[in-house]
């Protein structure tokens, strides 16, 4: 049994997962899990994560969750080019600073506006409020400008001259809002030119082929989702805003 990668392209950490493995050309079969179907809440799917998240991995014998070490386990078993996590100490602490940060800035402020301008309204039948879509948008906005100033700076890349790690998560988790309709790059250049180098650097006919579910997700209706699952993520939401 060889590489098994358990994804689906409509999460962010997923995207990152497959483009990652793709342009490092590391050999594995793609084991679609289709969330709005609840696949990732079966049995079988608990026998490779007991979590019931996406993504996983399995080689052999071997599972492992969360996205940062499949990425991470994936750098080492396979070798991949130094860049994408420099042997170099600070480089590496670089690459790391922004992983340890992101969870609960970019990726969170930015999952958060998704779910206002597709999920809710979808699920719930009405729009967010304008105040409250308006206070989620800066929240992100506030991340954004912090990713700049703190992480990318005038550098091409945040950990130097190279793509990294670091990179490609931070720009999947940047698309997640952008194909919900809010363009974060348009009135910020030095962001605009970075996400090109990214693009560029791992790909761009894969780039968009990983991207091309998320880019239709305003298509997605709500009898597409599985009934048990839909009735929990709308009890999530109306707590949540």
């Amino acid at each position: 049994m060889g590489l098994e990668l358990y994804l689906d392209l409509l999460s962010q950490p997923c995207r990152a997962l497959y483009i990652f493995a793709r342009s490092n050309n590391i050999p594995f079969e793609f084991k679609k899990v289709q969330l709005a179907k609840g696949q990732h809440k079966t049995e079988e799917f608990r026998k490779v994560n007991v979590l019931m998240k996406v993504p996983a991995l399995r080689d052999g014998s071997f599972t492992l969750a969360e996205s940062i070490a499949i990425l991470l386990y994936l750098v080492q078993k396979f070798k991949t080019p130094d860049h994408w996590y420099p042997s170099d100490l600070q480089k590496r602490a670089r690459v790391d600073e922004y992983l340890s940060w992101q969870h609960a800035n970019i990726r969170a402020k930015g999952s958060k506006l998704f779910l206002t301008k597709v999920m809710f309204p979808l699920i719930t039948g009405q729009p967010l409020p304008p105040e409250k879509l308006e206070f989620i948008t800066e929240e992100l906005n506030v991340a954004l400008k912090q990713f700049e100033e703190k992480f990318l700076q005038d550098k091409p890349f945040i950990a130097g001259s190279e793509v990294s790690l670091a990179d490609l998560v931070a720009l999947v988790e940047l698309m997640q809002p952008v194909c919900a309709g809010y363009d974060l790059f348009e009135e910020r250049p030095k962001l605009k030119e970075w996400r090109r180098r990214v693009e560029e650097a791992v790909g761009k006919d894969l780039f968009q082929e990983a991207h091309q579910d998320i880019r239709n997700i305003k298509n997605l209706t709500a009898d597409q989702l599985a009934p048990e699952l839909m009735e929990n993520f709308k009890q999530q939401l109306l707590k949540q805003f």
